[in-house]
C-alpha cells in the first residue's frame, strides 16, 4: 500500500544523518574535542548546585496552587499566631513548633505504675534538655508554650497529677475526661464493659510545644530541639517497661535532606556495571575486532550528557530536587541504549569501505531509530513540567534537557569514536597495544598466541564483520520459533493474560505519597509513624470551619443557617459530632445562663468581653473589627475519624468541600495537613492527562517518522499497552500512584516507544515481501541490540533496589518494569502482532522509486546480492517481448 507511506521526513533525515556520518567520519577529532570542551566547561556548573538544590517537602511534593495553600494563606491573615499566655495546638495554621515521644507498653498495658514510673521520669529528661546560647542557658522552661504561666502540659499526666501510684486507681472516661479530649493522647485502647472508662491502653503521646512568636524564639526553639534529638535516644536507652519512638517539627524535612548525601555514592558503582556489562557484550576473541575502546567511550558519552545538561541548567538557576538525583542512573541507560543501536548498524558496515562511508550508512541507518526514541523521551518529559509538583517538574526539564545532550553526544562524539575505531581496525591494529597485528596466524602458532596476536576476521562473502554468536540465535531459532503459528497462539493468550492482570492491578492502586516514605527505612522517624499509624489512627485533624464573610451572627435566621451546616458537617461519616467545638453555642448558653438577651448587634458584641473572660480560648477564634462594632470572620472546630490512610483522607476532604460549598453561609474548612492531603486532588486526573498528552506526541512523532500510518498506531498501542502494565504491576509490588511514581510513569511514555519503535521502524524498512521473513530478519538484526538495550538500562537503576530509601526503590521498580514490559513487546508481542498486518511492510506493488531506493540500499550493503540473469517482460507497442539481463 505505498499510497500510506509517510516518509516525506524520514527520507530527508537519512540522507541529513548520511551527510553528518560521512562529516564526522572525515574530521573524527574535530566531533571528539569539542564535546569535551563543551561538557567541561558547562560541566563547572555544578558550582552552583547548593544555592540551586530545593528539598522543600511541602514545596516540592505538594500541588503548587493546591486549596489548602490558599485557605491557610487566609487563616493566616485572619487569625495569626499571638503572642498569648493560652497557647491551643488545634488554632495553629502550621503544625507548630514542638518535640514529641509515644511510649508503647512492653507489658500490654501502659496505664500501670511501672510504666507510668518510666514515662514521667522521660518526661522529667526531656524538660532538663539544655543548651547555651550567647551566654546564657535554654531549657524547656524558658522555651516552652504556655498555658497562663505555665507549660502546656499532657492531659493524662495532669489527670494522675503526675503520681504514678494514682494511675492503677484512677477512672478515665475516653475520649473526653474532665473536659480533656485524651483521644490523640492514648492510643491502642481497650474501654470496659460499659465503654465509658480506660480499662487499659498500650500507647501514650506527650507533646512539647515550642514558642515560635518571633524570629529569636523560632531560633531558640530550633536549638533546642536540636538538643533534644541528640539527647533523647540516649535518654530511653536502659527502659525495661517501655520503648519509645519520638519526632519534632524538623525530623520529616531533616531526614528527608539526607536522601542525597546517602544516594550519590550509588552512581559510581551504576558507571562501574555500566562500563563492565558494556564491554562483555562489546568483546570479540578477534584481537581488531574487539569494541572495547568503543565500550568504554560509549558510556562516558552518557556521562558527559549529564555533565552538560546539568551544568547548563545549574548555570540557569534551575531549582534541583532530590529525586532528580535518579536521573543519571535513568540517562546512563538511555546513552548505552543508543550507543548499542548505532554499533549494531555499523557492524553491518562493509569492513573495506572507506570509514566516512561506513559512518554515512551507520548514520542513515540508526540514526533515525535513535532520534525517533530521542524525540519520544524528550517530548514525554517536556509534557510532565506542566504537572502542579515541583519535584515532577525538576526531574523533567533535568532529564528531557540531559537525554537531548546524550542524543547529541552519541551522533558526535560516539560516532567519532566509532570512526577512529574504524580507522584501527582499517589498519588491523590492536585493540590494546595499537601495533598492527596479522590477518592470519602463522603455522604452528598456538592457540592464545593467535587470540592476543592475530586479527581483522570478516565473513568474506558478505564483506562484514562476524556476527555476535546472539544474532545467530535470533535469526536461526528464536525468529522461526517465535513466528509458527501454535507459538504466535501462544503469544496472543500471553498478552491477554498479561492485560487482565494488568488492569485488575490498576483497580487497586493507591493515590498519594506516604509522608513517612521520604525518610530513609533506618530512620527514627519511620518508628514514629509506625507507631502513630499503630495506636492513633482513630482520631485524625481537628478541622477548622471558617465563616470567611462578616455575617449578622446576632441574628437567630443566621444562627440557623451557621447550625445546619455545622449539622451537615457533624452528621458526616468523617466526623464525631460529640467532639465539635463551637464559640457561637458557647455564647449563646453562656448568654442564657446570664439571663442577657443577645438578639441585637450591640448586646451580641458588647457581651463578648465577658464571655472570652470565662473561656479565654474561644477569643481567638473571632476577629473583631478595630471598632468592635462587627465581626469579621470567626471559626469553629470539628474532628476528624476513621480516616488514617489516603482513599479516606482523599474522600473525607472532597466530602467536607463539598458540604460547605452548599451553605448559604460562606465557609471554609482547613487544616495543615490538607496541604499535603491535596495531592489526592489532582494526582490522578494530572497522570491521565499528562499520559493522553504525551500519548498523543508520541503517535505524531510515529507517524512522521516512521513511513507507515498503521505501524505508527501500533506503536501507539504499545506506549499504552505497557503503561497500563507498569501501572497495573505497580499496585502488586506496592507503590502508589504518587508525585514520585508519576514522574516513572511519563518515563514509561518515553521508554515504551523506545523498544517498539526500533522493532517497527525496521519491519517497515525491510525488503523481504513475506511478514514472517520481515520478522525474522528484523529479529536477527535488532533482537540482541534491544536485549543489550534493557539489560543496561536495568543495570543502570538496578542499585536504587538496594537503596533504603522509597523515593528511589519505587524509581528502579517502576523502570524495571518499564523495561521488562517494553522489552517484551519488543521481542515478542510487536513481531508477532506486525506479522498479522502485511500493509507494515513493502508490498509487491511500490512505486517504481521506492524500489529503486530500497535497491539502492541493498546493493550498497551487498553489491553480489544482485549478481546474476533476470528475465524481464518489456511492453513494445502492442506486444512484449522477454530479454534476459546480466
Amino acid at each position: 500500500m505505498a499510497q500510506c507511506r509517510t516518509d516525506c521526513i524520514e527520507k530527508p533525515l537519512c540522507t541529513a544523518f548520511r551527510k553528518l556520518g560521512s562529516c564526522v567520519g572525515k574530521k573524527p577529532w574535530w566531533f571528539l574535542l569539542i564535546p569535551l570542551l563543551v561538557s567541561g566547561g558547562l560541566g563547572t556548573g555544578f558550582c552552583f548546585f547548593i544555592q540551586n538544590e530545593n528539598n522543600n517537602i511541602e514545596d516540592q511534593f505538594t500541588p503548587i496552587k493546591g486549596p489548602a495553600k490558599l485557605e491557610r494563606e487566609f487563616i493566616k491573615k485572619h487569625f495569626p499566631a499571638k503572642d498569648s499566655q493560652s497557647f491551643s495546638r488545634q488554632r495553629l495554621y502550621t503544625e507548630g513548633t514542638f518535640a514529641s515521644f509515644i511510649a508503647i507498653s512492653k507489658d500490654d498495658n501502659i496505664l500501670t505504675k511501672a510504666a507510668f514510673e518510666e514515662i514521667l521520669s522521660l518526661d522529667i529528661k526531656v524538660k532538663d534538655f539544655q543548651f547555651a546560647d550567647n551566654g546564657r542557658t535554654y531549657s524547656y522552661s524558658n522555651l516552652c508554650a504556655k498555658v497562663g504561666d505555665t507549660c502546656v502540659s499532657n492531659a493524662v499526666l495532669d489527670l494522675v497529677n503526675y503520681d504514678p501510684g494514682l494511675v492503677e486507681r484512677k477512672k478515665m472516661y475516653y475520649p473526653k475526661t474532665n473536659h480533656n479530649f485524651i483521644g490523640i493522647e492514648v492510643g491502642g485502647i481497650e474501654l470496659d464493659e460499659f465503654g465509658a472508662f480506660l480499662k487499659k491502653a498500650k500507647a501514650i503521646r506527650l507533646h512539647y510545644p515550642l514558642k515560635a512568636n518571633d524570629e529569636k524564639d523560632k531560633r531558640l526553639s530550633l536549638l533546642w530541639i536540636q538538643e533534644f534529638l541528640h539527647e533523647f535516644p540516649k535518654a530511653h536507652a536502659h527502659l525495661t517497661h517501655i520503648e519509645v519512638s519520638h519526632f519534632t517539627s524538623v525530623s520529616r524535612q531533616e531526614e528527608f535532606e539526607k536522601n542525597s548525601k546517602r544516594i550519590i555514592p550509588l552512581f559510581s558503582v551504576t558507571y562501574l556495571l555500566a562500563i563492565s556489562f558494556s564491554v562483555l557484550s562489546c568483546m570479540r576473541i578477534d584481537s581488531v575486532r574487539n569494541k572495547f575502546w568503543v565500550a568504554i567511550l560509549g558510556v562516558i558519552s552518557a556521562g558527559l550528557a549529564v555533565l552538560t545538561g546539568f551544568g547548563l541548567l545549574l548555570y540557569c538557576g534551575t531549582t534541583f530536587a532530590i529525586n532528580t538525583a535518579s536521573a543519571p542512573f535513568l540517562i546512563l541507560g538511555i546513552g548505552i541504549d543508543d550507543m548499542f543501536i548505532m554499533l549494531a548498524s555499523w557492524q553491518k558496515t562493509k569492513v573495506h569501505d572507506k570509514v566516512e562511508e561506513r559512518l554515512a550508512e551507520t548514520y542513515a541507518e540508526a540514526a533515525v531509530s535513535i532520534t525517533i526514541t530521542t524525540l519520544t523521551d524528550i517530548l514525554a518529559f517536556y509534557i510532565g513540567i506542566m504537572t502542579p509538583f515541583r519535584s515532577v517538574q525538576s526531574f523533567c526539564v533535568y532529564t528531557g534537557t540531559t537525554v537531548l545532550f546524550c542524543f547529541i553526544y552519541n551522533i558526535t562524539f560516539f560516532g567519532a569514536v566509532l570512526a577512529l575505531n574504524g580507522r584501527r581496525e582499517a589498519s588491523n591494529r590492536h585493540w590494546l597495544t595499537f601495533r598492527k597485528v596479522e590477518t592470519d596466524s602463522k603455522p604452528g602458532q598456538s592457540t592464545f598466541s593467535a587470540m592476543c596476536c592475530v586479527g581483522g576476521a570478516y565473513d568474506a562473502e558478505s564483506g562484514v564483520e562476524s556476527e555476535h554468536a546472539a544474532y545467530f540465535f535470533f535469526k536461526e531459532h528464536y525468529g522461526p520459533f517465535l513466528t509458527n503459528g501454535w507459538t504466535k497462539a501462544g503469544v496472543v493468550l500471553l498478552y491477554l493474560g498479561y492485560l487482565a492482570a494488568s488492569i485488575y492491578g490498576c483497580l487497586q492502586l493507591k493515590e498519594g505519597i506516604d509522608l513517612r516514605n521520604l525518610s530513609f527505612d533506618d530512620s527514627y522517624v519511620i518508628k514514629f509513624y509506625d507507631s502513630e499509624s499503630d495506636f492513633f489512627s482513630v482520631y485524625g485533624p481537628r478541622v477548622m470551619v471558617t465563616v470567611t464573610e462578616p455575617v449578622d451572627y446576632w441574628n437567630s435566621t443566621i444562627q440557623d443557617e451557621i447550625e445546619v451546616c455545622m449539622d451537615r458537617l457533624e452528621n458526616n461519616t468523617y466526623v464525631n459530632r460529640e467532639l465539635s467545638e463551637s464559640w457561637l453555642r458557647a455564647h449563646i448558653d453562656f448568654s442564657k445562663k446570664m439571663h442577657i438577651d443577645i438578639k441585637d448587634k450591640n448586646t451580641f458584641i458588647g457581651n463578648l468581653p465577658k464571655f472570652f473572660k470565662s473561656v479565654p480560648a474561644f477569643q481567638e477564634d473571632v476577629e473583631i473589627s478595630q471598632d468592635e462594632m462587627s465581626i469579621r470572620t470567626s471559626r469553629f472546630f470539628i474532628q476528624i475519624v476513621n480516616a488514617s490512610d489516603s482513599l479516606d483522607q482523599k474522600n473525607m476532604l472532597i466530602e467536607l468541600r463539598s458540604l460547605v460549598k452548599e451553605c448559604r453561609i460562606p465557609l471554609l474548612v482547613y487544616h495543615p495537613a490538607f496541604i499535603y492531603f491535596d495531592q489526592f486532588l489532582v494526582i490522578v486526573a494530572n497522570t491521565i492527562q499528562n499520559v493522553i498528552m504525551a500519548t498523543f506526541a508520541m503517535l505524531v512523532i510515529s507517524l512522521l517518522l516512521i513511513p507507515n500510518p498503521i505501524c505508527s498506531l501500533w506503536v501507539t498501542f504499545a506506549i499504552i499497552s505497557v503503561l497500563v502494565g507498569v501501572a497495573g504491576f505497580m499496585a502488586f509490588w506496592n507503590v502508589n500512584l504518587d508525585s514520585i511514581s508519576m514522574i516513572d510513569l511519563i518515563i514509561c511514555i518515553g521508554f515504551s516507544v523506545d523498544f517498539t519503535a526500533h522493532i517497527s521502524y525496521a519491519f517497515v524498512a525491510n525488503d523481504k515481501t513475506n511478514a514472517n521473513e520481515r520478522a525474522i530478519d528484523v529479529l536477527h538484526t535488532l533482537g540482541y541490540p534491544v536485549i543489550q538495550g534493557a539489560i543496561s538500562t536495568i543495570l543502570g537503576v538496578v542499585v536504587l533496589s538496594t537503596a533504603a530509601s522509597y523515593i528511589f526503590r519505587t524509581f528502579f521498580k517502576i523502570m524495571f518494569l518499564v523495561i521488562f514490559f517494553g522489552a517484551l513487546h519488543g521481542i515478542v508481542f510487536m513481531p508477532v502482532f506486525l506479522t498479522f498486518y502485511h500493509i507494515c511492510g513493502n508490498q509487491n506493488n511500490d512505486t517504481s522509486s521506492e524500489v529503486k531506493d530500497r535497491e539502492e540500499r541493498s546493493q550498497r550493503r551487498n553489491p553480489n546480492a544482485y549478481q546474476g540473469v533476470y528475465h524481464c517482460e518489456v511492453n513494445v507497442g502492442n506486444s512484449s517481448e522477454v530479454i534476459e539481463i546480466s
